[in-house]
């Protein structure tokens, strides 16, 4: 028997918006997707729309409570600082962290997401809290680990993948014996001039790391991974900001994923990531949070606005992302980007039930007159009513246990915070 939930609009994102709109959902999928005059009004939600539940291109939950370290410094000494307090962690205090970096997304009205994860406590944190996606192990170095995976398989909605970390801390070698293995992968690539300047010439702020990375390459990451024959339509490439035409064809000619971070970009001062002619090459493109090691939060709707300003910014064009292309962008487009598309990003009969009910009632988008740009521009994590998972609701307004997650997380970051004089740094 299935369940019907509706509201005031129902936005499919395959398919225009639906006003008086319902999602017939069951055992755990949508059945249909019509007005409430076709499917009953069910569970009705006024003054509120329903969207696919977002699905975040690129996060790193193990980090939800690293929000302010390091603000304003440059790219490399911000890295090293995070490096040294993460050794401060436990794995207990890993998987506190990652448990409430889930509970913000799910608050956030994402559902899915494709975690890159430092212990392989995203995992575990995932599992446990109901959201979808797929948790990278990371790797540095010239060779893959013999417990690269750390005994871990498939469970359920979390899959796992391999990220070998950056061209500058991985060599082409072990992104090649990455892929061998037949996971999805996810990488960092092209996210400085820093970076760049290191790959290429040796020198640079990341020179400091010199005893931590491999040797440059002398050229940059995306021509020496094409180089090397390791590009492909399994990986998913976090940032891509200082890339070329060259860089972006080849990125196209392989079928590479991006990540586009806009609020992660901007605050590191990394720069704007050619959003319009990575789409236009016909990448596939989803939208990311990053961390709050870099972005102060997991706020999807605050990254979706990020994506319109630096997109209209960069290309000086008030038509250069619509609101309607950033939902896109954080719900479909992400989920092509991780390799999800036929399960998950929009609301259409034979995917899984993934939603968010999104209320605009306090909002000045309401009454109604594009509901796209009423989501986009209005909503917020505080307007998310309820997030279903596969037609399970996962999280609910004025219902979570926000506490203890919170309390065992603050915990953990008073531990990163205490001077303990200095700590070894390895590889984020």
């Amino acid at each position: 028997m299935s369940t019907v939930i509706s509201a005031d609009w129902v936005l499919p994102v395959e398919g225009a918006p639906i006003e008086r709109g319902a999602v017939a959902i069951e055992d755990g999928r949508i059945v249909a997707v019509a007005t409430i005059d076709e499917l009953g009004a069910g569970e009705h939600h006024p003054g509120a729309a329903i969207v696919p539940g977002f699905v975040n291109a690129h996060s790193h939950l193990e980090y939800a409570v690293y929000a302010g370290f390091g603000d304003g410094l440059e790219f490399a000494p911000w890295l090293e600082l995070h490096m040294a307090r993460k050794r401060r962690l436990d794995g207990d205090d890993m998987v506190a962290i990652a448990r409430l970096g889930a509970a913000q997304c799910l608050a956030s009205g994402i559902t899915a997401t494709g975690d890159a994860s430092f212990s392989g406590a995203a995992a575990t944190a995932m599992d446990e809290l109901g959201l979808r996606g797929t948790v990278y192990l990371e790797a540095f170095g010239d060779e893959l680990a013999d417990d690269a995976l750390r005994g871990r398989a498939d469970s359920g909605r979390v899959r796992i993948g391999l990220s070998p970390h950056a061209p500058y801390s991985a060599t082409p070698a072990l992104y090649r014996a990455c892929v061998e293995t037949g996971r999805p992968i996810a990488t960092h690539l092209a996210e400085s001039a820093a970076e760049e300047e290191w790959l290429v010439h040796g020198g640079g702020p990341l020179s400091s790391f010199a005893h931590l990375f491999p040797p440059p390459l002398g050229e940059t990451g995306i021509r020496a991974l094409a180089r090397a024959g390791v590009l492909g339509p399994q990986i998913v490439a976090a940032h891509c900001v200082t890339v070329d035409e060259e860089e972006i064809a080849l990125l196209a000619e392989n079928d590479v994923a991006v990540a586009h971070c806009p609020r992660s970009n901007a605050l590191l001062g990394c720069g704007i990531a050619p959003l319009h002619e990575l789409r236009a090459a016909g990448i596939r493109v989803g939208l990311g949070t990053d961390s709050p090691a870099s972005t102060p939060s997991f706020d999807m709707f605050a990254e979706l606005r990020a994506a319109v300003f630096a997109a209209r910014a960069r290309e000086r064009r008030p038509d250069a992302l619509s609101a309607t292309e950033a939902l896109e962008l954080a719900t479909l487009g992400s989920a092509r980007a991780l390799g999800l598309g036929d399960e998950v990003g929009s609301l259409v009969p034979g995917k899984h039930a993934d939603l968010a009910v999104v209320s605009l009632d306090d909002s000045p988008y309401v009454p109604w007159e594009d509901p796209a740009a009423a989501v986009v521009f209005g909503g917020s994590p505080q307007s998310v009513t309820t997030t279903l998972v596969d037609g399970e609701a996962r999280y609910e307004r004025g219902g979570f246990r926000w506490q203890e997650l919170k309390r065992s997380a603050t915990s953990a970051r008073s531990r990163m915070l205490a001077a303990s004089g200095p700590v070894a740094a390895s590889p984020r």
